[in-house]
């Protein structure tokens, strides 16, 4: 190019650089200290779960991720015990192996965790626990890892109708573990009276296509009465076999007011609500007749979707999280029988 060319070419690259200039100096100053500062994201440092025993022998998948929890590894690699954040011990399995069996050394900061999902009636040996654990894992809301049998989660949007299954059948009942000393079983005597209830379990019924959730579906109400009556213990008698089965639940477990910690007042009628067996009999045949009055048992589920808790990954992924959350806070459960039986 000519000379006379040149000379607006020159002056343009001039001012492209002095703008670029001006540009990135405005950059630094709103970065600098005093002006907003750019958000910093440090990657997540991954939290090791030790399970030392696999509860019941159940395979523990290291897939937290289906849980919204990252960076969580879970293992029953003894090898891994060193290097844990946390170890899990499974009571029962506890009771099996023997306290011999624990590790032999504990890093300072590491974390113990007793898991424990039955209830104190059906729980031993809690006694020579005290000092040993630092939290406790279990269905109790006052648990430093809570671990509810199943949960209630808000839908994104509130359904405008829904469809029941189609209810041929009245009263329905699964149990497996016939005591005839256990409060529940003393009920259905009495309730057993007044209408027909129809027992499935090993000595009693079989499940169609050996299947609770399709043999449940076709009854309108079931008996989810508890072994043993304790605070928070409401198992999957509530969470699956009645909610999967959209079954009414009859509650025999904590007083009403425990439940409606969890569940909506209609999600469920309460055996205390009756002052007999005979008048909660009366009460069932009557909405057996009301359609409208029988659905207003299923009003909440507009509002929520039924979750049922994943054994035992999703347990143990919880640690991960707790330990990210409280991770280095001192704190040793000194009386644990105490604690668990009051």
């Amino acid at each position: 190019p000519s000379s006379t060319s040149r000379g607006p070419l020159a002056a343009c690259l001039t001012c492209c650089i002095l703008l670029g200039w001006f540009t990135a100096s405005c950059v630094n100053d709103a970065a600098a200290p005093g002006g907003p500062q750019p958000e910093k994201k440090d990657p997540e440092v991954p939290v090791t779960v030790l399970v030392w025993w696999a509860p019941f022998g159940h395979k523990v998948t290291n897939n937290c991720w289906q849980f919204n929890i990252s960076a969580c590894r879970l293992s029953t690699n003894h090898s891994l015990q060193p290097q844990a954040q946390a170890v899990v011990f499974h009571h029962r399995d506890l009771q099996w192996h023997g306290l011999g069996q624990l590790p032999q050394q504990r890093p300072p900061e590491q974390r113990w965790v007793w898991m424990n999902m039955e209830s104190p009636t059906h729980t031993t040996g809690l006694r020579n626990l005290g000092g040993l654990f630092n939290w406790t894992m279990s269905y109790r809301a006052d648990s430093d890892v809570f671990v509810p049998y199943g949960y209630l989660k808000l839908r994104p949007e509130p359904l405008v109708q829904f469809t029941l299954p189609r209810k041929t059948k009245l009263v329905a009942w699964v149990i497996s573990n016939w005591d005839e000393g256990h409060a529940r079983v003393r009920y259905y005597h009495q309730l057993k009276k007044y209408l027909p209830i129809d027992v499935f379990g090993s000595h009693k019924l079989s499940l169609k296509d050996n299947n609770l959730i399709k043999t449940v579906s076709e009854y309108k109400f079931y008996l989810a009465f508890e072994n043993s009556q304790h605070q928070d213990y409401i198992t999957e008698k509530l969470w699956r076999n009645a909610f999967e089965s959209w079954a009414v639940p009859i509650v025999l477990g904590p007083p009403r007011a425990n439940y409606e910690r969890f569940i909506p007042s209609d999600a469920f009628i309460h055996a205390d609500d009756f002052s007999d067996p005979m008048e909660l009999a009366v009460y069932l045949k009557f909405l057996d007749k009301n359609k409208n009055m029988y659905r207003k048992h299923f009003a909440w589920r507009k509002e929520y979707d039924v979750r049922v808790s994943s054994f035992w990954t999703e347990h143990c992924c919880k640690v991960c999280k707790v330990v990210r959350e409280v991770g280095k806070q001192p704190k040793t459960i000194q009386d644990l029988a105490k604690w668990f039986e009051s």
